[in-house]
């Protein structure tokens, strides 16, 4: 493998020239590290980079290699670290002002896990504010790599940047309403939303409890089943982790989805979806059927068209909790998006949050059901393609634009549902378009089999911007 390839390898294709000793770990965690100082300048990706903690890690994975000792798929793989995740020694922000010196002691369950697996930290990705949805205003943007003028996402907008412009191999992502799939289509690359409760959330700082998902962002299906597999798992430090073992997600990779059925509601979509997004979606349902899947007509819960609108009362609410030590003392410190957010939690009655959280229960339900009768549901990422940052502000300034924003992303969220989101199309202007799968739940496999399946005979994730 040539050393300019080296930022858009793939996981597995790492791992294999590991062992074959074409590549050794401390050479791939350097050459990462100098396109990080050449490039991320003008990206903004990261927040704070590590490069001692990183070539540390390197050199340590390679003494073990060279002992023939190989501790899995994410052994010597370059990663980014979203920057709510707490690291030991390394400053963990959560994108604001109040914590912009927190240094932690301890390091998260999922940032543990991916170090006994061997993975090498590069650095401390960029976020929005509390993992809401924009950026503290004291702090510099995510530039979205395919063009300046475009959304990165949010809230994992650093991740997605540096997974797409190749300045790591996979990166930590949060997903409360949408927080892993915006900046996964965004951005151009595939992004896994596990289970609630599939990934521990230990030493990850909150947004909203009960909404709050930690999953992988990779180039490719494979790479985040890979990721994922080291990422997840009951934890005793966090009783809400799920006891289920955690299977190998690249068994099995090559099954295909002949078989399958794959559920899509056009009375979701097409009145509401632009014209390209519908496009897209009847294009992913071609290829899928061409592979041997049944895609069918189905018909998503009645509520589902509303629970984004249920999700913000929660989302309001269990944020509102989570600053309490810090607001409303500090409230100068904070953005004016966050610190609305956390006002709006705070004028939230208690009947009217058991009714929400009596109709998520009933949407719940019936989701499940729905699964009793499909396998997957194809789903678009939003209505819309790639914004620009433009077309973002006038979005986000209509009465019903943050609707449209969080509508197909917010109700699995609120049913904790894993999803799978993959690059399916361009605007015509050059820029990446995502999709998701919804799965059952504790069924990431059989979504990372499909985003395979669907990633064998499509390129998209293979494309890369021109930097």
């Amino acid at each position: 493998m040539a050393i300019d390839n080296i930022h858009y390898a793939s996981i597995t294709d790492l791992g294999a020239a590991y062992r074959a000793g074409s590549l050794s770990p401390v050479e791939v965690a350097q050459a990462m590290l100098d396109r990080i100082a050449r490039l991320d300048g003008g990206l903004h990706s990261y927040l704070t980079p590590t490069p001692e903690v990183a070539l540390a890690q390197a050199r340590a994975a390679e003494a073990e290699m060279q002992r023939g000792q190989f501790r899995g798929p994410m052994h010597g793989i370059p990663i980014g670290i979203k920057d709510l995740c707490n690291t030991a020694g390394v400053r963990t922000t959560w994108g604001s002002a109040i914590l912009k010196d927190n240094v932690p002691g301890n390091d998260a369950t999922v940032v543990r896990k991916l170090f006994d697996a061997g993975a090498v930290m590069l650095g401390k990705l960029h976020m929005t504010e509390g993992a809401f949805s924009v950026h503290h205003p004291s702090l510099p943007v995510p530039q979205n790599p395919w063009h300046a003028d475009h959304w990165a996402g949010a809230s994992s907008s650093g991740s997605g940047v540096a997974t797409a412009a190749g300045l790591c191999h996979g990166s930590i992502g949060t997903d409360t309403g949408g927080s892993i799939r915006f900046p996964s289509g965004a951005n151009g690359v595939t992004g896994l939303k596990p289970t609630w409760g599939r990934v521990s959330r230990h030493g990850v700082l909150p947004l909203a409890d009960s909404l709050d998902h930690v999953g992988p962002m990779c180039r490719s299906a494979a790479d985040a089943g890979a990721m994922l597999g080291a990422m997840a798992g009951v934890d005793p430090h966090d009783p809400t982790t799920l006891e289920a073992a955690v299977p190998d997600y690249l068994a099995g990779l090559d099954a295909g989805v002949r078989g399958l059925r794959i559920g899509i509601d056009p009375g979701f979509t097409d009145s509401v979806c632009e014209p390209g997004t519908l496009a897209m979606l009847a294009e992913v349902a071609r290829v899928l059927t061409s592979l041997g899947a049944q895609v069918l007509p189905v018909q998503l819960p009645p509520g589902t068209a509303s629970m984004y609108l249920d999700w913000e009362t929660v989302c309001a609410v269990e944020t509102a909790i989570a600053h309490t030590a810090t607001y409303p003392a500090r409230a100068a410190e904070y953005g004016p998006v966050l610190a609305g957010l956390i006002d709006k939690g705070h004028g939230v009655g208690g009947v009217d949050l058991m009714r929400v959280e009596q109709a998520r229960l009933v949407f719940k339900g019936a989701l499940r059901k729905l699964f009793q009768t499909v396998d997957l549901l194809l789903v678009p990422v939003h209505p819309f393609g790639n914004p620009s940052a433009a077309q973002l502000d006038a979005i986000f300034n209509t009465p019903s634009g943050i609707d449209d924003v969080l509508r197909y992303t917010a109700p699995f969220d609120m049913s904790g549902s894993p999803t799978l989101t993959l690059p399916g199309a361009f605007t015509a202007g050059g820029m990446p378009v995502g999709f998701q799968l919804v799965g059952r739940h504790l069924d990431e496999a059989l979504l990372v089999r499909a985003g395979h399946a669907y990633q064998q005979v499509t390129d998209f994730h293979l494309r890369h911007p021109a930097l």
